[in-house]
This record gives C-alpha cells, sequence and structure tokens, in this order.
C-alpha cells in the first residue's frame, strides 16, 4: 500500500468578514467622529495584534468546514469546484501559508507550492537571486541548487532576463519561472493552482507534461486546482470536489468529475414540458440530452435536440426547427425540420402527435453553455409559440481533448455547421 504524504482531520478555516450598516444622513461633524474614531479602533487593535475587521458588523465565514482526507505519494489529486468553494483556501493551509481555525494537518515532505502569481519571489531581486533564494527556504544547500539552475532556466525560457529584477517581469515571463522552480527543486509534495492559466497553452502543455512525469517517473506527489476539465482529466488520477467549503466526494478523477457536471447540468433546465401553441399546432415538451450520458454533456459525445408536441388540424407552411445560441448570444445554427422542402407552403402537415430528432454530431461544439430557442410558426405569417417559450440550456464539458471552438468576435447571424433532422430514437 502506498504511504500517506498528506492527512487532515476535521479541517476548518474561518474568516470573520466585516460589512457596512446602513449609511443613513450625518452631518459633517458626525462623519470626523467616526473617522477618528475609526482611526482610534484600528489602531489599537494593530498595537495589540488583534486582527483588523472593516465594518460596523461582522459576521463568520467558513471557507473550509470538516475537511477529512488523505493523499498517497505519487497520487495526482485535481481539486475542482465553482469559485468560492474553497480550493485556493485548501491549497493555502496545506501549503503552510495559512493556519487553520480547526482540525490537524499532516504533511510527510517538502512542499513547493505556485498559488498566484506574486507569490514566492522577492520583487526586488533578480531572476536568479530568486531562484537561489527559493531553493534555501526549501532547505537545498548551494551546490544542490547549482545542479539544477540550467535546468530550470532552460525549461522556464527567461535565460534573457535571469539577472532583471522580477518586478519588471510580465505575468506570464514570472510564471514561468516560479513554475519551473517549483517543479524543479525536487520537493516530495508539488502544489499548483490556477495560476497556469496565464502563461500561453504551449507553455500550459509543458506544464501539465513535466507534472505527470514528476509523478510517473519520480513518485512525487501533485495537487493541481484548476477550472479546465479537460486538463484534470489528462492529468490527474484522483480527484476532491469542494462545495461551499465542504467535500462532497474524492475518489478517481473520472468519477469526481462525472458528479462535478452532473451538478453543474443540474441548474440548466434541460427539459421543458408544458403546453404552447394554438387551436392548430402544439409542443409539449423540449429536450436536450446526450445519449447514453446521464452526467453531462460532453465535447466528443453527440448531443440530442428534441421536440414533441402535435398537429390539431391540416396547417400548411408550418415552421419548426431552433436557434442554437452560444453562452456569448451568438447564433451558431438555425435549423428546420424539412427546410429542404421547397414547396413547404404548399404542403400540409399530417395530423397527430410527432417526436422530431436533431444530432449535433460529436465535436461539434467547443466546452461552454448553450442556449436553445425553439421555432414554430406559419411560413411568412406568424409566430405561434411567443419568444422565450420552451428553451432549455445546457452546458458542455471538454474533457477528451477535442471539440471545435466558435470563431465569430461579434453576434450576428452565421451558422458555423449545418444542422441535419433525424428520425434516430435514442
Amino acid at each position: 500500500m502506498s504511504e500517506t504524504v498528506i492527512k487532515t482531520e476535521n479541517l476548518g478555516k474561518k474568516y470573520i468578514i466585516g460589512h457596512r450598516g446602513k449609511a443613513g444622513y450625518k452631518t459633517f461633524r458626525e462623519q470626523m467622529l467616526q473617522h477618528v474614531h475609526n482611526f482610534y479602533s484600528r489602531t489599537k487593535k494593530l498595537v495589540s495584534g488583534q486582527e483588523v475587521i472593516e465594518g460596523d458588523e461582522v459576521e463568520d465565514f467558513w471557507a473550509l468546514k470538516d475537511l477529512n482526507f488523505e493523499i498517497k505519494k505519487g497520487d495526482r489529486v485535481g481539486i475542482i469546484g465553482k469559485n468560492g468553494a474553497g480550493k485556493s483556501t485548501l491549497l493555502k493551509v496545506l501549503s503552510r501559508i495559512t493556519e487553520p481555525t480547526t482540525g490537524k494537518v499532516f504533511i510527510k515532505g517538502r512542499v513547493a507550492s505556485l498559488l498566484e502569481v506574486g507569490t514566492g519571489f522577492h520583487p526586488e531581486l533578480t531572476g536568479r537571486e530568486n531562484i537561489f533564494l527559493n531553493g534555501a527556504i526549501m532547505g537545498m544547500g548551494r551546490m544542490e541548487i547549482k545542479r539544477k539552475f540550467d535546468e530550470i532556466v532552460d525549461f522556464s525560457g527567461v535565460e534573457k532576463f535571469l539577472d532583471t529584477p522580477v518586478k519588471r517581469y510580465s505575468s506570464g515571463m514570472y510564471v514561468r519561472l516560479a513554475f519551473s522552480v517549483a517543479a524543479h527543486l525536487e520537493p516530495e509534495i508539488l502544489v499548483v493552482d490556477e495560476v497556469l492559466a496565464v502563461g500561453d497553452a504551449e507553455f500550459q502543455k509543458k506544464c501539465l507534461g513535466k507534472m505527470q512525469d514528476v509523478s510517473n517517473s519520480e513518485g512525487r506527489t501533485v495537487l493541481f486546482v484548476s477550472h479546465n476539465l479537460m486538463a484534470l482529466s489528462s492529468l490527474c488520477n484522483k480527484g476532491i470536489y469542494l462545495k461551499q467549503g465542504q467535500m462532497q466526494l474524492q475518489g478517481d478523477i473520472e468519477d469526481v468529475l462525472a458528479k462535478y457536471t452532473k451538478e453543474g447540468a443540474e441548474n440548466h433546465l434541460t427539459e421543458w414540458k408544458g403546453d404552447e401553441g394554438d387551436e392548430h399546432v402544439k409542443i409539449y415538451r423540449t429536450k436536450v440530452f446526450c445519449p447514453n450520458e446521464v452526467s453531462g454533456f460532453y465535447t466528443h459525445k453527440p448531443i440530442v435536440v428534441e421536440i414533441e408536441g402535435e398537429v390539431l388540424t391540416p396547417v400548411y407552411g408550418m415552421i419548426l426547427g431552433f436557434w442554437l445560441y452560444s453562452q456569448f448570444e451568438y447564433q451558431l445554427a438555425y435549423t428546420l425540420f424539412d427546410d429542404a422542402d421547397t414547396n413547404l407552403e404548399n404542403k400540409s402537415h399530417p395530423v397527430g402527435k410527432f417526436v422530431k430528432r436533431f444530432i449535433i454530431p460529436p465535436n461539434t461544439l467547443a466546452q461552454g453553455s448553450y442556449r436553445i430557442h425553439f421555432d414554430l410558426g406559419i411560413h411568412n405569417l406568424r409566430l405561434i409559440v411567443p419568444y422565450g417559450k420552451c428553451d432549455v440550456e445546457f452546458s458542455v464539458e471538454n474533457i477528451a481533448g477535442f471539440g471545435r471552438k466558435y470563431l465569430i468576435d461579434q453576434k450576428g447571424f452565421r451558422s458555423l455547421f449545418r444542422p441535419s433532422w433525424s428520425d434516430e430514437k435514442f
């Protein structure tokens, strides 16, 4: 059995948040007295070593609460959750940057952290000096750092600016050097936050490969926070899902990602049921789904759009279709059932119930959120279903590394693919 290198017991982190009370009306004299009082109060707390909280009212906020987990040596652990879930706070506690409020943390081995741009380097020192400073902080000797020096510089690609103070580095240069230092100074545990998103795509890929190498070939442990599900899926073998500071699931990365994407999908209305239309045509149900998938929508899987309704009386020139919009409200596609029929106005749709299905092929949509707006009406005459009725939404995740991206830079009416209808059943 693998050795445990990180263990938490009832881990919690509480912050005290200040709020301003209702302003109300105050005279100039009252405002001045209030400023003097606030200044005196802050100074008194600073001198006595107390925490200074701004605001008239305070409340407790638990960024982490009752976390219990173990991480084994050599695991590559992806930590996932929405903004504010406690991911970065957890990494700060594990990196010993901040102390937990409750519980205990046991860590075996040296930890190297890359949490945010600006952390870990002294801005007035050069890149060269910061490499040696970071190595010394990790307990490495000068000769040991020298052995790794050329490898660090080569990986970072900032050799030209090595003797420039890092305060003059761009954020991308800073991250390049910071990651290279963290990954090459042989920590037993490497902790990396979303900060890699600052770098270009090529460097991100290089970093992911390096993290995989240090885990597979050197047996080191990696903790990685990211919103990029594809990166988490390809790099990590284990996962931790946090929600509002509490553990939702720990286990194999695919199980953790499946739970996360399923809960995200539940926030969208992926199926509508009702009774919309007139005395001629009705829509009873609209739905969007991934066949054989209960956990969400994925770029490498087909996506099915389904419309169920009924023609009550003969209707000539009936239009039935939908628009597909991206999360930026770009129109990506518009399709009509029987849109290839040039004699649509002179044909009557058969009376009776119907189910129409449309397949969006795999690798057509990029990762993101989408809205489907349905269109039911009489050609060149009128709408039957008002705008916004029967709409459904869904979010697509890219965990396979594929997925076409839409390249429109402004709202428009351009379709990026040719939709087609299908009678296939799922």
